[in-house]
């Protein structure tokens, strides 16, 4: 399983930016091929967004779709500092673990 992890400046009531990725990233994302899980986290004036996917490459292709979104719908309210990539290791709620065959 592999992730893309989103850190962004806002201005603006987080919430209310939430409430937008959650009417627009959201079925964007649940649209694409291999997508698991998403979350968005406000913490020090930065949001923060997590999201899971079965490879990399439809993690890559949900960046695209995300900052073609976010450019179109958030222009001036939330601007992209960095993206990261990256194997999911261990996932209690997506049932990612170390041990062969487990479940967490």
């Amino acid at each position: 399983m592999h992730a893309r992890l989103a850190r962004y400046t806002f201005s603006g009531n987080a919430q209310e930016l939430a409430q937008k990725a959650e009417e627009g990233i959201l079925p964007t994302f649940k649209s694409l091929p291999g997508f698991k899980a998403y979350t968005v986290v406000e913490s020090d004036g930065e949001i923060f967004s997590f999201s899971a996917w079965e490879t990399t490459e439809q993690a890559e292709a949900a960046d695209i779709a995300v900052k073609d979104w976010v450019a179109e719908n958030l222009a001036g309210d939330v601007q992209l500092t960095e993206s990261h990539f990256g194997d999911i290791l261990i996932s209690s709620t997506l049932g990612v673990s170390t041990t062969a065959g487990a479940r967490v």
